[in-house]
Protein backbone atom coordinates (compact mmCIF):
# COMPACT_ATOMS: atom_id res chain seq x y z
CA UNK A 1 0.00 0.00 0.00
CA UNK A 2 2.90 2.55 0.91
CA UNK A 3 4.48 1.54 -2.80
CA UNK A 4 0.79 2.56 -4.20
CA UNK A 5 0.68 5.70 -2.21
CA UNK A 6 4.16 6.88 -3.64
CA UNK A 7 3.36 5.61 -7.03
CA UNK A 8 0.40 7.78 -7.00
CA UNK A 9 1.74 11.12 -5.65
CA UNK A 10 4.88 10.89 -8.20
CA UNK A 11 1.71 10.54 -10.87
CA UNK A 12 -0.48 12.70 -9.51
CA UNK A 13 1.92 15.88 -8.52
CA UNK A 14 5.19 15.36 -10.71
CA UNK A 15 4.92 13.40 -13.86
CA UNK A 16 0.93 14.72 -15.12
CA UNK A 17 1.67 18.49 -14.10
CA UNK A 18 4.75 18.45 -16.00
CA UNK A 19 3.26 16.46 -19.42
CA UNK A 20 0.39 18.69 -18.69
CA UNK A 21 2.34 22.10 -19.29
CA UNK A 22 2.55 23.72 -22.01
CA UNK A 23 3.60 27.49 -23.69
CA UNK A 24 3.96 26.33 -27.40
CA UNK A 25 1.91 29.19 -28.41
CA UNK A 26 3.43 32.36 -25.47
CA UNK A 27 6.60 30.78 -23.64
CA UNK A 28 7.22 33.77 -21.99
CA UNK A 29 4.16 32.84 -19.75
CA UNK A 30 6.24 29.82 -18.62
CA UNK A 31 7.63 31.72 -15.96
CA UNK A 32 4.77 34.08 -14.86
CA UNK A 33 3.21 33.56 -11.96
CA UNK A 34 -0.41 32.15 -11.90
CA UNK A 35 -2.28 33.34 -8.94
CA UNK A 36 -3.34 36.47 -7.38
CA UNK A 37 -3.05 37.79 -3.75
CA UNK A 38 -4.68 39.73 -1.27
CA UNK A 39 -3.65 42.81 0.56
CA UNK A 40 -2.82 40.46 3.02
CA UNK A 41 -0.46 38.25 0.81
CA UNK A 42 -2.84 35.33 0.47
CA UNK A 43 -3.54 33.60 -2.50
CA UNK A 44 -5.88 34.93 -4.36
CA UNK A 45 -8.33 33.94 -7.58
CA UNK A 46 -6.49 32.53 -10.15
CA UNK A 47 -5.41 33.74 -13.23
CA UNK A 48 -7.67 32.02 -16.31
CA UNK A 49 -7.47 34.30 -19.15
CA UNK A 50 -5.75 37.12 -20.98
CA UNK A 51 -6.39 39.91 -23.77
CA UNK A 52 -3.82 41.17 -26.45
CA UNK A 53 -4.62 44.70 -26.90
CA UNK A 54 -4.05 48.34 -25.97
CA UNK A 55 -6.36 49.60 -22.93
CA UNK A 56 -8.47 51.28 -25.14
CA UNK A 57 -9.23 48.49 -27.24
CA UNK A 58 -9.77 46.46 -24.18
CA UNK A 59 -12.19 49.01 -22.68
CA UNK A 60 -13.90 49.16 -25.97
CA UNK A 61 -14.56 45.61 -26.42
CA UNK A 62 -15.75 44.87 -23.39
CA UNK A 63 -18.14 48.08 -23.13
CA UNK A 64 -19.69 46.48 -26.47
CA UNK A 65 -19.79 43.19 -24.70
CA UNK A 66 -21.82 44.59 -22.41
CA UNK A 67 -19.44 44.50 -19.09
CA UNK A 68 -19.53 48.08 -17.08
CA UNK A 69 -16.38 49.22 -15.45
CA UNK A 70 -16.22 48.68 -11.59
CA UNK A 71 -16.56 51.83 -9.41
CA UNK A 72 -13.22 52.79 -7.57
CA UNK A 73 -12.99 51.05 -3.52
CA UNK A 74 -14.15 54.67 -1.83
CA UNK A 75 -16.39 54.69 0.87
CA UNK A 76 -19.27 56.33 -0.69
CA UNK A 77 -19.21 53.13 -3.27
CA UNK A 78 -18.77 51.08 -0.47
CA UNK A 79 -21.89 52.29 0.98
CA UNK A 80 -23.82 52.09 -2.39
CA UNK A 81 -22.37 48.20 -2.54
CA UNK A 82 -24.09 47.69 0.81
CA UNK A 83 -27.23 49.21 -0.02
CA UNK A 84 -27.46 47.10 -3.40
CA UNK A 85 -26.89 44.05 -1.30
CA UNK A 86 -29.15 44.76 1.66
CA UNK A 87 -32.05 45.96 -0.58
CA UNK A 88 -31.54 44.44 -3.31
CA UNK A 89 -30.85 47.37 -5.72
CA UNK A 90 -29.22 47.12 -8.83
CA UNK A 91 -25.60 48.65 -9.03
CA UNK A 92 -23.87 47.64 -12.12
CA UNK A 93 -20.50 49.53 -11.71
CA UNK A 94 -20.49 48.47 -8.00
CA UNK A 95 -16.50 48.31 -6.63
CA UNK A 96 -14.92 44.91 -6.82
CA UNK A 97 -12.56 44.16 -3.88
CA UNK A 98 -8.33 44.83 -4.81
CA UNK A 99 -6.29 41.94 -5.70
CA UNK A 100 -2.91 42.03 -6.62
CA UNK A 101 -0.52 40.51 -9.36
CA UNK A 102 2.94 41.83 -10.32
CA UNK A 103 3.10 43.80 -7.03
CA UNK A 104 -0.22 46.23 -7.74
CA UNK A 105 -3.74 46.03 -7.30
CA UNK A 106 -5.71 45.12 -10.68
CA UNK A 107 -5.14 47.55 -13.70
CA UNK A 108 -8.92 47.29 -15.01
CA UNK A 109 -12.15 45.41 -13.27
CA UNK A 110 -15.28 44.98 -15.58
CA UNK A 111 -18.55 43.49 -14.08
CA UNK A 112 -22.15 41.86 -15.69
CA UNK A 113 -25.11 41.89 -13.09
CA UNK A 114 -26.63 38.68 -12.92
CA UNK A 115 -29.78 39.61 -10.39
CA UNK A 116 -31.49 42.34 -8.26
CA UNK A 117 -28.44 43.76 -6.68
CA UNK A 118 -24.42 43.36 -6.65
CA UNK A 119 -24.29 40.28 -4.82
CA UNK A 120 -24.46 37.96 -7.65
CA UNK A 121 -22.22 39.19 -10.93
CA UNK A 122 -19.92 38.03 -13.27
CA UNK A 123 -16.55 40.59 -12.84
CA UNK A 124 -12.94 39.88 -14.01
CA UNK A 125 -9.50 41.70 -13.48
CA UNK A 126 -7.04 42.79 -15.71
CA UNK A 127 -3.19 43.59 -15.56
CA UNK A 128 -1.13 44.90 -17.77
CA UNK A 129 2.28 42.65 -18.50
CA UNK A 130 5.11 43.62 -19.56
CA UNK A 131 4.89 40.44 -22.17
CA UNK A 132 4.44 41.85 -25.95
CA UNK A 133 2.65 39.94 -28.46
CA UNK A 134 5.40 39.61 -31.73
CA UNK A 135 2.44 39.52 -34.19
CA UNK A 136 0.38 42.96 -33.45
CA UNK A 137 3.31 44.79 -30.79
CA UNK A 138 0.35 45.06 -28.75
CA UNK A 139 0.44 44.06 -24.51
CA UNK A 140 -0.93 41.05 -23.29
CA UNK A 141 -2.94 41.58 -19.83
CA UNK A 142 -3.48 38.55 -17.86
CA UNK A 143 -7.27 38.69 -16.24
CA UNK A 144 -9.00 36.41 -13.71
CA UNK A 145 -12.95 35.93 -14.13
CA UNK A 146 -14.78 34.58 -11.46
CA UNK A 147 -18.54 34.81 -10.81
CA UNK A 148 -19.75 36.66 -7.78
CA UNK A 149 -22.54 33.52 -5.90
CA UNK A 150 -23.23 35.73 -2.79
CA UNK A 151 -22.18 38.02 -0.53
CA UNK A 152 -21.00 37.61 3.38
CA UNK A 153 -18.07 36.91 4.96
CA UNK A 154 -14.19 35.65 4.18
CA UNK A 155 -13.28 31.86 5.70
CA UNK A 156 -9.94 33.13 6.13
CA UNK A 157 -10.03 36.91 7.61
CA UNK A 158 -13.90 37.46 8.40
CA UNK A 159 -13.74 40.47 6.13
CA UNK A 160 -17.25 41.40 4.23
CA UNK A 161 -16.63 39.94 0.72
CA UNK A 162 -18.19 38.22 -2.12
CA UNK A 163 -18.21 34.40 -2.59
CA UNK A 164 -17.17 32.89 -5.89
CA UNK A 165 -18.47 29.94 -7.81
CA UNK A 166 -16.81 27.33 -7.60
CA UNK A 167 -16.42 26.47 -11.24
CA UNK A 168 -13.97 29.12 -12.70
CA UNK A 169 -13.14 27.95 -15.86
CA UNK A 170 -17.34 28.41 -16.91
CA UNK A 171 -16.81 32.29 -16.37
CA UNK A 172 -13.55 31.64 -18.41
CA UNK A 173 -15.24 30.56 -21.22
CA UNK A 174 -18.23 32.48 -20.55
CA UNK A 175 -15.88 35.86 -20.47
CA UNK A 176 -14.53 34.96 -23.92
CA UNK A 177 -17.92 33.81 -25.52
CA UNK A 178 -18.93 37.23 -24.99
CA UNK A 179 -16.33 39.40 -26.78
CA UNK A 180 -16.53 36.62 -29.73
CA UNK A 181 -20.29 37.12 -29.47
CA UNK A 182 -19.38 41.05 -30.70
CA UNK A 183 -16.64 39.90 -33.11
CA UNK A 184 -14.15 41.68 -31.32
CA UNK A 185 -11.63 38.38 -31.38
CA UNK A 186 -9.40 37.86 -34.21
CA UNK A 187 -7.14 34.61 -32.55
CA UNK A 188 -7.49 32.12 -29.23
CA UNK A 189 -5.15 29.92 -27.98
CA UNK A 190 -4.60 28.23 -24.61
CA UNK A 191 -1.66 27.76 -22.35
CA UNK A 192 -1.36 26.75 -18.72
CA UNK A 193 -2.86 28.36 -15.84
CA UNK A 194 -2.69 27.24 -12.86
CA UNK A 195 -2.51 23.87 -13.36
CA UNK A 196 -5.72 21.39 -13.11
CA UNK A 197 -7.09 21.01 -9.61
CA UNK A 198 -10.16 20.03 -8.08
CA UNK A 199 -9.09 21.26 -4.84
CA UNK A 200 -8.07 25.07 -4.88
CA UNK A 201 -9.12 27.74 -2.63
CA UNK A 202 -9.09 31.23 -3.11
CA UNK A 203 -7.84 34.60 -0.72
CA UNK A 204 -11.76 34.06 0.70
CA UNK A 205 -11.29 30.52 1.44
CA UNK A 206 -14.11 29.61 -1.80
CA UNK A 207 -13.47 26.54 -2.85
CA UNK A 208 -12.87 26.69 -7.22
CA UNK A 209 -11.83 23.85 -9.17
CA UNK A 210 -9.83 24.21 -13.02
CA UNK A 211 -8.92 22.14 -15.68
CA UNK A 212 -5.64 24.77 -15.22
CA UNK A 213 -5.60 26.31 -18.52
CA UNK A 214 -6.07 30.06 -19.75
CA UNK A 215 -7.38 31.45 -22.70
CA UNK A 216 -6.05 34.20 -24.50
CA UNK A 217 -7.45 36.27 -26.89
CA UNK A 218 -6.43 38.39 -29.51
CA UNK A 219 -8.05 41.08 -29.22
CA UNK A 220 -9.50 43.05 -33.32
CA UNK A 221 -7.40 45.70 -33.92
CA UNK A 222 -8.71 49.16 -33.05
CA UNK A 223 -11.95 47.36 -32.50
CA UNK A 224 -12.83 46.62 -36.06
CA UNK A 225 -15.81 43.84 -35.83
CA UNK A 226 -14.81 40.40 -37.14
CA UNK A 227 -17.29 39.07 -39.87
CA UNK A 228 -15.55 35.42 -38.97
CA UNK A 229 -15.10 33.31 -36.32
CA UNK A 230 -11.81 33.13 -33.93
CA UNK A 231 -8.88 31.48 -35.30
CA UNK A 232 -8.54 28.77 -32.82
CA UNK A 233 -4.75 27.73 -32.19
CA UNK A 234 -4.31 23.68 -31.65
CA UNK A 235 -3.63 22.60 -28.19
CA UNK A 236 -0.79 19.67 -28.17
CA UNK A 237 -1.95 16.30 -27.99
CA UNK A 238 -1.18 15.27 -24.26
CA UNK A 239 -3.65 18.20 -23.72
CA UNK A 240 -6.65 17.61 -26.00
CA UNK A 241 -6.53 14.03 -23.69
CA UNK A 242 -6.04 16.05 -20.40
CA UNK A 243 -9.60 17.57 -21.36
CA UNK A 244 -10.93 14.64 -22.08
CA UNK A 245 -10.31 13.56 -18.55
CA UNK A 246 -11.10 16.40 -17.27
CA UNK A 247 -14.52 16.65 -18.85
CA UNK A 248 -15.61 13.15 -17.83
CA UNK A 249 -13.74 13.92 -14.23
CA UNK A 250 -16.35 16.97 -14.01
CA UNK A 251 -19.69 14.56 -14.96
CA UNK A 252 -18.90 12.09 -12.84
CA UNK A 253 -17.74 14.20 -9.68
CA UNK A 254 -20.19 16.87 -10.01
CA UNK A 255 -23.17 14.87 -11.87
Amino acid sequence: MCGLSIVYGILAYLVLPAIWRHYEHNPKLATSPKVTRTAEGIPGDPLNLGLVGTRTEIVQALLSAGWYPADPVTIKTSIGIARSVLLKHPYPTAPVSNLYFFDRKQDLAFEQPAGSSASQRHHVRFWQSSIVDANSNRPLWLGSATFDRSSGFSHLTGKITHHIAADIDTERNTMIASLVRVQQIIALYQVTGVDATFQGYNGGGDWYYTDGEMTIALLSTNNLPMNRDPIQAPNPPAIEIKHRIWQWLRRYIYR
